[in-house]
């Protein structure tokens, strides 16, 4: 009974964000441009697209930690050899984080427009330039795992 109930919910919850996802994307790209004169043109609801991807970072992120902790408490109590194995992984996680910052590009970019500006400086594009290897080496990691579990899975045949 509980697994249906956490199914539906989980459920509902997918085609909510869907929605909402799908309502933001279609005020962006069909709502209109500012100025269509403009070389550039910038969609009028740019904000509402921003702001809901904010929302849907910040959402994921915080379940993220809470649903982590709480698996990381209840696994200290059964399996404590498992909950440190998953705390090496944060640790690890943390460790590629600080790597991939090192690496960053602290040099301004060409171009930019003075609403940006405030950005173009060495701490914000290093910060990119981490969040961006970061999910390079990752996606490389998963793909490298589904390619290992495929070979594993007809080699144990």
């Amino acid at each position: 009974m509980a697994v249906t109930k956490i199914r539906k919910i989980s459920s509902w919850t997918l085609w909510a964000v869907l929605a909402l996802s799908v309502g933001a994307l279609a005020l962006f790209y069909f709502g209109g441009v500012v100025d269509p004169n403009a070389e550039k043109k910038e969609p009028i609801n740019t904000n509402i697209l921003l702001y809901w991807v904010y929302i849907a970072t910040l959402i994921t992120v915080i379940a993220l930690l809470i649903f982590g902790v709480f698996q990381f408490i209840t696994s200290l109590k059964t399996k404590p050899k498992a909950a440190l194995g998953s705390l090496v992984v944060l640790v690890l996680f943390a460790v590629l984080l600080g790597i991939t910052y090192t690496i960053g590009n602290p040099a301004p970019l060409p171009n930019i427009n003075v609403d940006s500006a405030h950005f173009n400086v060495p701490f914000w594009l290093k910060v990119s330039d981490m969040w961006i290897y970061t999910i390079y080496i990752l996606l490389a990691l998963c793909v490298i795992a589904m390619i290992a579990s495929s070979v594993k899975k007809i080699l144990n045949k």
